[in-house]
């Protein structure tokens, strides 16, 4: 059965059976018996693999993929992914511990971020992992650090371009930006860490996130490759492999509808195709975070009490913004849009009313849903927030006001 809140895309990954949401072959409520307490998010070990196959089915052969560990960092996430996908990138030292501890190869792992610290990166040298060089001073305290320590560093050099991914939710290149070096100063760049014998891995070109348009991803691919291939054949050192990035959106609000990853596959395999034949030994890179695991997760709170107001219904819950701030608005949005949402122990029910659900803290903030059409609910019923697998809880201000902080299960 379908979840189909006539404002959002059909919820169809779930089955439903009993009226009661299924996730991992788990009733909800034998999952939440099992789990002991909400709220919590959980995620479906099968349909992560299953995004993954489709990428695999859609994408040129010849792409390797990576997730962004940013995205969902949990443990047991990264170890299930760790065995489909090519790569891991990382954002932190911490990420970096949890991508190893997952057996991850470190020659497979990379590190991204501008403002590295300096320990930092003497921990990812040790490691072996790929570093993307974020500016000049960073390459040079690279350089540093690895003839103090005897220890060969693998760079690769983050480019801000001189484009953005048009239609992106969130922009990671063109203009001026914290991220990535100048592609006008790249070549210099390249020369230098010829000149400082490092380990050159490539370029790792990343223009924005959540784009659903089909032509935009297709124009930034078409650029991303150009400028790649322009900056390879004025490197002095072997350029192994360019990532372009990723910015494959998943739906989340009214009118928005899945990306059609035919068209997006289709169009990268001709312009691979189209590639001269003096590039044929680069390796090209698709870098997905939120594509891979957002829409295999669901956070659950549990109802409290309704209160009428004037009039309004609030469904009050022991969740909020404080585990899932992206649901609350405040992780991002100009205008406040609701997530999926649904009354999971309650799904298909026609016995509807419009109501605001709302979490425990003192702030107007604190809204997980604003006047939606949901199944009539009573305390002890569990609010589910689909997509809620990427930039959930770790993207989230857990210790706002000192309430427990949620649990996560992989099932």
């Amino acid at each position: 059965m379908m979840v189909n809140h006539p404002e959002h895309a059909p919820i169809t990954q779930f089955p439903i059976h009993d009226n009661c949401l299924v996730i991992g072959g788990i009733s909800l409520a034998r999952l939440a018996q099992r789990i002991g307490s909400t709220p919590f998010y959980a995620y479906d070990r099968q349909l992560i693999s299953a995004r993954v196959q489709s990428l695999r089915q859609h994408l040129p052969a010849n792409i390797h993929l990576h997730y962004a560990m940013k995205a969902n960092p949990m443990p047991a996430v990264v170890q299930h992914l760790a065995g489909l996908v090519d790569g891991i990138d990382v954002a932190s030292t911490g990420e970096m511990k949890v991508a190893l501890d997952a057996g991850v190869a470190p020659e497979a792992i990379s590190f991204a971020g501008p403002g590295k610290s300096r320990q930092e990166l003497a921990c990812a040298i040790a490691a072996g992992i790929i570093l993307n060089v974020e500016s000049e001073y960073e390459l040079e305290t690279i350089a540093q650090l690895a003839k103090e320590t005897g220890f060969q560093a693998s760079v690769a050099v983050r480019v801000n371009p001189d484009f953005e991914l048009k239609s992106s939710g969130m922009k990671m290149g063109g203009g001026s930006k914290q991220f990535g070096i100048d592609a006008e100063r790249v070549p210099a760049v390249l020369q230098r860490i010829a000149q400082l014998k490092l380990d050159f891995e490539g370029l790792h070109i990343f223009s924005g996130s959540q784009n659903l348009r089909v032509e935009a991803i297709q124009e930034a691919h078409e650029k991303t490759l150009q400028l790649g291939l322009q900056l390879a054949a004025v490197s002095p050192v072997p350029v192994r492999t360019i990532n372009i990035g990723g910015g494959f959106g998943v739906p989340y609000f009214p009118g928005e509808n899945p990306l059609d990853l035919g068209a997006v596959g289709n169009n990268l395999q001709h312009l691979l195709a189209a590639i001269p034949v003096r590039f044929s030994t680069i390796r090209f890179i698709i870098e997905l975070g939120r594509y891979i695991v957002a829409e295999a997760g669901i956070y659950v709170c549990r109802v409290l009490e309704r209160k009428i107001s004037r009039g309004q219904v609030f469904l009050i819950t022991n969740g909020g913004l404080h585990h899932h701030l992206a649901a609350s608005g405040n992780f991002g949005q100009v205008i406040r849009k609701n997530y999926p949402v649904a009354i999971g122990n309650k799904m298909g029910i026609n016995d509807t009313e419009t109501v605001s659900v709302v979490g425990p803290l003192c702030t107007p903030l604190d809204l997980l849903a604003d006047r939606m059409a949901l199944s009539r609910a009573e305390p002890g019923d569990w609010v589910v927030v689909f997509q809620s697998g990427a930039y959930g809880l770790t993207a989230s201000p857990v210790a706002f006001l000192s309430h427990p902080a949620p649990l996560e299960v992989l099932v």
